[in-house]
């Protein structure tokens, strides 16, 4: 019976995606599932969700609740991260409302910038002390599925500091050729198209896109890309300009959404030119919005997935229910998973954590080697990397000139703010998390 022990349970939605997908499984049979949540309400409710999910099912499914996380791992093969320390209210809103106050604006601010290197450093005592009940409490070499951010800080750390066997799972590739072909009307290709995408989280790369007969489909994408660009007003319906942007002059197209590589790099979001927001779309403070709308409608949401007693499910692209059941069975599963580059892309640094083609077997999690990103796509990477590095170091030293450094070295902050006014907003970033993070000196 294998188990898997799910962090951050209180999640609800995401769990019913995540274990929803490896409850219907065929190929995973006789389940126990270990939910943990420090949030009692939110987690019976997970667990009646999944209860009443898994009614009639032809299979035996053993599902505990526990406020205790050691109980939670107690014996388990599988777990899965899903957890947001400091969640919406207090520190989401810190990391907004401060970076505000000195002119920074942000749209996710959950994976890089400012708000992704604090996010990281309260995250990263907490995955210490996980890889240490791990250590005492789980089946021998467990696999640790992370699906929290800042994906390649977090993932990096547990693979370089830790004896976890991690990968780190988004679902920014397995969306990337559907919505591209939808946005452009390219449809007829979906289902038989032939890519490659290789990076790092947030920023991999289409580096192949083929139609069933080997012709290269980049050509039509660009042509197509560049006229939605050329519209004024900004269509709201194709709102990925930053993307199409970012593909027209670096030459290929990137995994994750607009909002996102829009606060990645330098060029969008920039008070001295405020035009630039309507031009491209960018939705600034885009994730407060989204948390207050799923907050107000979670109620609503929980008629419906807490007291149905015959909940439906559809499988989702995630990996998780993938994974677990190709170490099951044996039989192989290939994902675009987050390791550590071992070798994997040639000019991206050996300690940095990438996004690769991976398969899945009973031996593990093997990544497949890229070789070198086109020398521009790496130049982009590697201005992200540098502050997951720094961001990791500073969450190791606990020192405040490590945080300091780290946040110099964003692409977008570097890009807005003197190094005065850098030091000055994460002082008060600092005092505004405390409790939420350890003293940094």
């Amino acid at each position: 019976m294998p188990k898997i022990t799910f962090l951050g349970a209180g999640s609800t939605v995401f769990a019913k995606s995540v274990l929803g997908d490896c409850i219907m499984s065929d190929d995973i049979n006789n389940l126990e599932i270990a939910l943990h949540d420090i949030d009692p309400i939110r987690l019976e409710d997970s667990k009646l969700m999944l209860e009443n999910m898994s009614k009639g099912l032809k299979k035996k499914i053993k599902i505990q609740a526990y406020l205790n996380r050691r109980d939670s791992l107690q014996d388990a093969r599988y777990i899965i991260n899903a957890v947001q320390v400091g969640g919406y209210d207090p520190c989401t809103i810190t990391d907004f409302e401060i970076p505000r106050k000195y002119g920074l604006r942000q749209t996710i601010a959950d994976t890089l910038g400012i708000g992704g290197i604090f996010r990281a450093l309260r995250t990263i005592p907490v995955l210490q002390d996980f890889a240490e009940d791990i250590k005492n409490s789980a089946a021998p070499d467990p696999v640790f599925l992370n699906y929290t951010n800042p994906m390649a800080i977090l993932t990096g750390y547990l693979l370089r500091y830790t004896t976890v066997q991690t990968i780190g799972l988004c679902h920014s590739v397995q969306s990337c050729i559907p919505d591209l072909f939808k946005a452009l009307d390219l449809t007829e290709y979906m289902n038989t198209c032939r890519w490659t995408i290789a990076g790092i989280n947030h920023q991999a790369w289409l580096l192949k896109c083929e139609d069933k007969d080997g012709n290269d489909l980049y050509p039509e994408i660009k042509k197509r890309a560049g006229r939605i660009l050329e519209r004024r007003p900004v269509d709201e319906e194709k709102p990925d300009r930053v993307r199409y942007e970012l593909m027209l002059r670096f030459g290929y197209y990137i995994t994750e959404s607009s909002e996102h590589n829009a606060e990645y790099n330098p060029w969008f979001i920039k008070s001295k030119y405020p035009e630039l927001i309507d031009r491209y779309g960018i939705p600034l403070d885009e994730y407060p919005r989204r948390c207050i709308k799923q907050i107000s409608n979670w109620e609503t949401l929980r008629e419906k997935v807490i007291h149905d007693k015959h909940i439906s499910h559809e499988k989702t692209t995630e990996y998780a229910a993938g994974i677990i059941s190709a170490m099951e069975t044996d039989v192989p599963f290939r994902v675009n998973g987050n390791v550590l580059n071992k070798n994997l892309i040639t000019n991206l640094p050996s300690n940095a954590c990438v996004e690769v083609p991976c398969m899945i077997d009973r031996n593990g999690i093997n990544p497949c080697v890229t070789g070198d990103l086109p020398e521009q796509c790496a130049a982009i990477n590697r201005t992200n990397i540098n502050v997951q590095l720094l961001t990791i170091k500073a969450a190791l030293s606990h020192k405040k000139e490590d945080v300091y450094m780290a946040a110099m070295m964003d692409p977008h902050t570097a890009a807005e703010l003197s190094m005065d006014d850098i030091t000055a907003m994460c002082d008060d970033l600092f005092a505004a998390h405390k409790g939420w993070m350890p003293e940094y000196k």
